[in-house]
């Protein structure tokens, strides 16, 4: 966050003293910005007249590098180096570490190969000494994995983003929307589907409490009722409505509750 807030103060500075600058002092502002540390999105000064109107004259090179550094990469840099003006070694180290933040943003492996192609760099040694001061200048987050010959990223800053890319990520965000709405309708109607069971459970289980209290009566109102044989009437009630009639002979042979409610006791079945 503090490298954010540095990163803030730096812009506005020089945003506020390219507004009065023209000529060779913008020129000058310019490679200044390229090169200042900490600055590695440009997006608000390409927006600012006085840089629009390089386009329109002599000095159109330097607003197509400043365009270079916002959107570009070095490859695209050496592809463009005859209408663009030279860089510094600091501005070289700084479009660099731009390209791998491009790359990092794409995959999570970056092969070493991809790097040097991609940077231009003469050897390992340089290519990983480029990456460090990027982790560094917390550029980007990873290591290096010199078994595998790869760049393992965790993370990286991000870069300014181009008219175009906008109604792309309008787009994504969209889909990201409609899927956080459908997902919020199906999590609503499992709240609905669990309520309900829950519902469902609690009558049974009151329903359950009902009969309980009445098989209770029942007993304290026939003390010579047993409560094995109050369970046996209860066991072949269960039975009887699961397999309905294939178990009626052997429920007549059982004393019913009506006879228990009007005080008889059962009859013993004859042999």
């Amino acid at each position: 966050m503090a490298g954010e807030q540095t990163h803030c103060n730096q812009v506005e500075q020089f945003i506020l003293l390219a507004k009065n600058a023209k000529g060779p002092a913008l020129i000058s502002l310019i490679n200044q910005v390229l090169e200042a540390p900490g600055v590695y999105v440009f997006g608000e000064l390409l927006q600012l007249p006085c840089i629009q109107k390089l386009s329109e004259g002599p000095n159109d090179g330097y607003s197509q590098l400043l365009n270079m550094f916002a959107y570009g990469t070095y490859h695209d840099y050496k592809a463009l180096k005859s209408s663009l003006p030279p860089l510094s070694e600091a501005q070289k180290n700084k479009l660099r570490q731009l390209t791998i933040v491009s790359l990092a943003a794409n995959t999570q492996m970056i092969p070493y190969s991809v790097l040097l192609r991609d940077l231009e760099v003469a050897s390992v040694r340089e290519l990983e000494d480029l990456v460090i001061e990027a982790v560094y200048a917390e550029v980007i987050q990873g290591k290096l994995d010199q078994v595998r010959q790869q760049l393992e990223v965790d993370g990286c800053i991000g870069r300014d983003l181009p008219v175009e890319g906008a109604a792309y990520i309008a787009d994504t965000l969209q889909q990201w929307c409609c899927s956080c709405e459908s997902i919020s309708d199906s999590i609503e109607k499992e709240v609905v589907r669990v309520s309900q069971c829950r519902k469902n459970h609690l009558q049974a289980l009151q329903q359950i409490q009902t009969e309980i209290g009445d098989i209770r009566r029942l007993i304290q109102a026939n003390p010579s009722t047993s409560i094995q044989t109050m369970e046996s009437i209860v066991e072949q009630e269960g039975e009887g409505a699961k397999v309905g009639s294939s178990l009626g002979a052997e429920q007549r042979r059982q004393p019913s509750l009506d006879m228990f409610s009007k005080g008889k006791n059962p009859v013993p079945p004859r042999n």
